[in-house]
């Protein structure tokens, strides 16, 4: 290939057939940092992947993936455990190197997340919780943790930056007509830009 990939961010998976495809790329391109968004259910609700698309994450994607970050439903239905530290440590046996379960879902006053890594200690961190009901937020933190990995950060700092940049992109969101709120993605570069 005449393009080196620096990370890469898989998202919805619709079939067993795509994600058989997904794993066969990884495969035969190791090492390339893979950060994975396990859309579960649409923000409606409506459910996204089966028990079997579910087996196949597991057997097929999860000893490739650099970073997986499951929403805490999405963590308790891949992992089958109920407690967030139980959901992060089986999701860790299923091959991945690193666990983000991102807080939103849960009825707590802030979003705390947690990153779990093999031999590390938990990593919390807490978030003022917006008000609004989002429409991205989940794909919006996994791209921008693949890209702060493919600019070289380590992956707890690449994790930190993600967050911060998804909370300043939900915290200025546009809303179009009635629907959920979309993140503004573009806003820290019009804040550079203003600033000069």
């Amino acid at each position: 290939a005449d393009v080196h990939v620096a990370a890469c961010k898989i998202g919805l998976i619709p079939d067993m057939a795509c994600l058989l495809v997904i794993s066969g790329v990884l495969r035969e391109n190791p090492g390339i940092p893979v950060v994975l968004d396990p859309v579960l259910a649409s923000g409606a609700g409506t459910e996204l992947a089966g028990n079997r698309l579910i087996a196949g994450f597991m057997e097929h994607l999860m000893p490739w993936v650099t970073l997986i970050t499951p929403n805490s439903i999405e963590a308790r239905r891949l992992s089958g455990a109920h407690r967030l530290d139980n959901c992060g440590m089986e999701l860790l046996a299923q091959g991945c190197q690193a666990v983000l379960i991102t807080g939103t879902h849960e009825s707590d006053q802030c979003v705390i997340n947690r990153l779990y890594q093999k031999d590390a200690a938990v990593i919390e961190s807490s978030w003022p919780r917006l008000q609004a009901s989002f429409h991205g937020s989940g794909c919006t933190l996994a791209a921008s943790a693949a890209a702060y990995i493919a600019r070289g950060f380590s992956l707890a700092a690449a994790v930190d930056k993600a967050l911060e940049y998804t909370w300043a992109s939900l915290s200025h969101g546009d809303q179009l007509g009635k629907g959920q709120l979309l993140p503004d993605r573009l806003f820290t570069w019009r804040r550079h830009n203003e600033s000069d």
